[in-house]
Order: C-alpha cells, then sequence, then structure tokens
C-alpha cells in the first residue's frame, strides 16, 4: 500500500488571484523538482518526481503545522535534465535550455505577486548544476530570493556515508541503497526487490582526486557503468531505512523552509 499522504500541505494553486495577491512577502514558495528517468530493473521511472514531491508536500505540512512560518506547496516539475539517463526507454527529459527558460518564467510569474521567496526541493542529481545557475538568474533578474534544497543531498555532491563505512564506496549515486528505501517506504508496491542487482564501479576507488564527491568531478552518462542504468548496491534497502531517510529529509527541508521565510543576504 502507498504511504500515507499529507493533504494538510497548503497549496498555491488552491487559492484565487486575490488571494495570492495578498500573501505577505516573507512567504516561501516551494516547488518540488524531479525526473521522469530510468532508475534500472528494480524502482519506477517516477522515482525522483516521488521522493521530491513527497519531501517537498510533507515539509510544507510541517511548517504549516508548526506556524513557524507561512510556505505554499507549487505543483512539482516532473521533466528536467535527465539527459545522463537519454539512452533508456522511459526517460522523458529537456534540454538545459528548455529547463532554464521554464525556471526562469515561472520565477518572473511569480514576481507578479507579493511572494519574495522561492526554493527548489530537488530530488534528481542533474538538476543541481543548473538549478544553482538559475536561482542566481531568478535573484539577478527579478530580487527573488531563491533557494535550492535537496530532497537528500546527492553522492557525487558530498553526501551520504564516511567512505569507510559506505558498503557502495560513495558510489549509491543512482538506483542505489539509499533511493530504494526511500521508495520502499513511499510506495513498496512500485519496488521490484528480486531484479535488484549491486552495480558498483569498485575499480574507481583507486582514484583520489577525481570521482563522485572529490575535488575534481567528470561528466558521465548512467550507461558508462552497465547496461542496467544502476550506480550503487539497492540489495540492502529496507522500507525501515527509506522511512528513516524520509523522515530526516522532511526534517531538514522544513527547518530550511523556516529559516528561508527570514533569510536577508549580508
Amino acid at each position: 500500500m502507498p504511504a500515507p499522504q499529507r493533504p494538510d500541505a497548503p497549496r498555491f494553486i488552491d487559492l484565487t488571484y486575490q488571494q495570492v495577491g495578498a500573501l505577505p512577502p516573507s512567504t516561501v514558495a516551494v516547488l518540488p523538482l524531479g525526473a521522469i528517468e530510468q532508475h534500472g530493473a528494480h524502482l519506477p521511472v517516477s522515482t525522483d518526481h516521488l521522493v521530491a514531491s513527497s519531501v517537498a508536500e510533507a515539509a510544507v505540512a510541517t511548517v504549516a503545522e508548526s506556524g513557524a512560518a507561512h510556505a505554499l506547496l507549487l505543483p512539482g516539475l516532473a521533466y528536467t535534465k535527465s539527459d545522463e539517463h537519454h539512452w533508456a526507454p522511459g526517460t522523458i527529459w529537456l534540454g538545459w535550455e528548455t529547463l532554464m527558460a521554464t525556471l526562469v518564467d515561472i520565477g518572473r510569474s511569480l514576481a507578479v505577486s507579493p511572494v519574495e521567496r522561492l526554493m527548489f526541493v530537488n530530488g534528481h542529481g542533474g538538476n543541481s548544476a543548473l538549478g544553482q545557475v538559475a536561482c542566481r538568474e531568478l535573484h539577478r533578474r527579478f530580487g527573488l530570493k531563491t533557494f535550492f534544497a535537496h530532497s537528500s543531498m546527492p553522492r557525487d555532491q558530498g553526501g551520504g556515508l564516511a567512505p569507510d563505512v559506505d558498503p557502495e564506496n560513495g558510489f549509491g549515486v543512482h538506483g542505489g541503497r539509499g533511493e530504494t528505501s526511500m521508495v520502499l517506504h513511499l510506495r513498496p508496491d512500485l519496488v521490484h526487490m528480486d531484479l535488484a542487482t549491486r552495480q558498483v564501479p569498485e575499480r574507481m576507488a583507486q582514484y583520489e582526486h577525481i570521482g563522485f564527491g572529490k575535488a575534481v568531478s567528470f561528466g558521465w552518462t548512467s550507461d558508462d557503468f552497465g547496461p542496467g542504468g544502476v550506480i550503487g548496491d539497492p540489495t540492502g534497502a529496507t522500507a525501515d531505512h527509506g522511512k528513516v531517510l524520509f523522515e530526516g529529509a522532511v526534517s531538514k527541508v522544513a527547518a530550511a523552509i523556516v529559516e528561508a521565510s527570514v533569510f536577508e543576504i549580508g
């Protein structure tokens, strides 16, 4: 059965335009960024969209319940920058120019309202660099206070366990233990654990400077690591671990939303 949803997250699209026009400037508009892309044989192509949307919704609901800030959930973007998975059936992706233009247009539209604060909650590592550029562009062009949060920090950007205790050796980037556990918690009916296989590029551990989460990054597509499109080891995933990851992500994003509601530069 699917994990219970949080219907009490206040939604931007449920307001009238007059209500939007009366929002306080401290309101944080929260926009989930997901992806529709292959996640190996064991996970649905909706994985990143599911995780980003679920974390963002629960975080906005948590903030609303606490009364610590005013936040509104925007409809999430499912189609984003997934060109590293371009080779696989099921991947539906936008070019970087299209996604950047879309994010700019959303910010431009939001700037017509009193809302001054926009937080992206990202569930797909491939969006990260472009999302950070978009944040600066929206701030420069429209004066928005912009923020880029992760539903969970990607391994290739420093997230995850210390290398000496990590069963994936720092390579749990896509379809690995963390993501699989999250989906087992949120939508166990969509997970095929009998098809989960370990696909960790062990040989890459020899490189000191180049790699995921290291000082020097590199260009890659997911089929560079094998035909299954997985980079990590989902075989040890559990719903209990996913629950811990999900609740931790919700808590961190909710706290970030509260901070964003009062954040000032300088």
